[in-house]
Formats: structure tokens, C-alpha cells, sequence
């Protein structure tokens, strides 16, 4: 029997709803509102759930997530400006590069192992097949010469 083991794990399937609430987050404390407002209008009870999702998820009196995304943006841009310290940068430099080239070394080898396992795993279809096909070839020919009408 073959099984299959994922070798990287894949990012879980969001549902509409997880996905709607990101895409707002993202969109900041304005979006919640107006969705909030455009539910009163078209439906109240989507506006009237809206407003007590917000209130009970903290949203509507929390700081905007969107101020914070921003400053994490812009602290990891500062990790690619020069120090100052021609040393420090040279090294720095060196071991991102030295980073990058094991990560593409290791991208590379798990895409050899996955190309191996699949050769494997299709072989060994190939093989079940192969077998399965003499196995029904034997009983015919066993049926063929035991048959009472050839007879």
C-alpha cells in the first residue's frame, strides 16, 4: 500500500468568513465600519452581528492594526540600510548571501527527494499494475481449459 507524507506543510484553506475578516483587518478600522453601516442599510441584522463581532472582538476600541503592520514594515526595511561599519556590513553581507545559498541548497534537495518519491511511488503503481494484469491473464487461460463446452 502506498501512503503519502507531505514533506512541507501546506498553509491551511481559509473559509469566507476568515478571509473577509483579514481582508478588512487590512483594510483597517474604516472597512469595519463601513461593512458595519452597509449591513444596517441592506439587512440590519448583518449590521446589527457586525457591530457585536466588533465590540466583542475588541475591534472597534483597539488601536488600528494597520499602524501596526506599518512600523513592523518599516523596521525590516531599516535591516537592509548600511550601519555605518564597513566590517560589520561585509559580514553582514556575507552571511545573507551564505543563507540564501543553503536555503536554494536545501529548496533543491527537497524537490530531488519529491521527485524520487514520486518515481518510487509510480514504479510501484507500475509494478501493482503489471502484476494485477498477469493475474487476471491466469485465471482466463485456467477458464479457457477447464471450460465443459470445449469439451
Amino acid at each position: 500500500m502506498t501512503s503519502f507524507t507531505p514533506t512541507a506543510p501546506h498553509a491551511p484553506v481559509q473559509g469566507w468568513f476568515s478571509r473577509s475578516e483579514a481582508w478588512l483587518d487590512s483594510k483597517g478600522k474604516g472597512a469595519w465600519i463601513a461593512a458595519m453601516v452597509l449591513g444596517f442599510v441592506f439587512f440590519w441584522p448583518v449590521g446589527l452581528a457586525l457591530l457585536f463581532y466588533m465590540i466583542w472582538s475588541k475591534r472597534m476600541f483597539s488601536k488600528s492594526s494597520c499602524r501596526h503592520r506599518k512600523s513592523w514594515a518599516r523596521h525590516g526595511y531599516s535591516a537592509m540600510k548600511p550601519s555605518g561599519n564597513s566590517a560589520f556590513d561585509a559580514y553582514k553581507a556575507d552571511t545573507l548571501n551564505r543563507l540564501e545559498q543553503e536555503q536554494h541548497d536545501f529548496d533543491a534537495f527537497l524537490q530531488r527527494l519529491r521527485e524520487a518519491k514520486d518515481k518510487a511511488e509510480f514504479d510501484e503503481f507500475m509494478d501493482e499494475r503489471a502484476q494485477a494484469a498477469a493475474r487476471s491473464d491466469d485465471p482466463e487461460d485456467e477458464a479457457g481449459n477447464g471450460d465443459p463446452k470445449s469439451h
